[in-house]
């Protein structure tokens, strides 16, 4: 009995010493399962995060570059509407053809039609805003002088008896009160330059002073211009001294009305079109 007893209790024993065994090996291959997971799942988290921080690094990059671009754009815009170019194609921005349209829609229809193109739609401006700050009846008090506008062009022909004596070139006051009214329209329309351009008839000169008809046109149309510049004080980069000599004649020079309507100076008074349109920039910013 003692035997059975002694046996049963060793091969219970032993039983439970297998079974203890096999957990424990179960459990140590699912610990080394669980370490190799873990380490597996660490080793991707680290790439992710690696991954991760590229395209963080990308979408920083680009937005950089987009926020670049759009600052860029914006000056790009900035300059454009600002910007004022002339060239065979006749460019100017958005800002000045709004300018543009401003000043067109005050022209008459009939001189509307007139424009073909761009230039074109230019110079009835230039014309039109000339119009408005030369009064033809003003300066043509005098049989004397004589205004015509011509598109962008204004021409004030002014006979030799109102400016000169008999080969002379220095300016007679009789014609101050007609300069005094042109350098009033010079000071204020910044965007015209003028040129004085003499005339003689075709009789020879030859003086201590005077060497031909060439030195005198000359001298008389640069004698206009130091008044012009002196006296009125309109700027001096906006004058232009020339001389024709008796080479641009009116009519003949066979009798003395001939050579008297021949000895002129011709004031052409001639828009600036980049001081134009830059007129009208400035008048935008002073707006903006």
């Amino acid at each position: 009995m003692l035997k059975k007893v002694i046996t049963v209790v060793v091969l219970a024993t032993l039983l439970t010493s297998c079974v203890s065994k096999k957990k424990y090996l179960e459990l140590e291959q699912n610990l080394t399962d669980t370490k190799g997971q873990l380490q597996k799942t660490t080793l991707e988290k680290e790439d992710l995060e690696t991954k991760f921080a590229k395209i963080t690094k990308r979408v920083d990059e680009y937005n950089s570059k987009i926020s670049s671009l759009q600052q860029e754009t914006g000056i790009l815009k900035e300059e454009n509407d600002r910007k004022i170019e002339f060239n065979e194609g006749t460019v100017i921005s958005n800002n000045m053809r709004a300018k543009l349209n401003a000043t067109l829609s005050n022209v008459s229809s009939e001189e509307l039609a007139k424009a073909k193109t761009l230039k074109d739609s230019m110079n009835i401006a230039i014309a039109h805003n000339l119009k408005k700050s030369i009064n033809a009846s003003e300066l043509n008090t005098d049989d004397d002088i004589d205004v015509n506008i011509d598109n962008t062009v204004v021409m004030i022909s002014v006979a030799d008896s109102l400016l000169f004596r008999t080969a002379s070139y220095r300016v007679s006051s009789k014609a101050y009160p007609m300069l005094q009214k042109l350098a009033d329209v010079l000071n204020a329309e910044p965007s015209i330059n003028v040129m004085v351009e003499g005339h003689t008839d075709a009789r020879t000169i030859n003086t201590a002073g005077i060497q031909d008809n060439w030195d005198l046109s000359v001298k008389r149309s640069t004698a206009i211009v130091r008044l012009l510049q002196n006296k009125y004080k309109v700027a001096p980069s906006r004058l232009i001294p020339s001389g024709r000599s008796s080479y641009v004649p009116l009519t003949g020079n066979s009798t003395s009305k001939e050579r008297a309507r021949n000895r002129r100076t011709n004031i052409i008074i001639m828009p600036d079109l980049n001081k134009f349109f830059a007129l009208l920039a400035t008048e935008e910013v002073v707006k903006l």
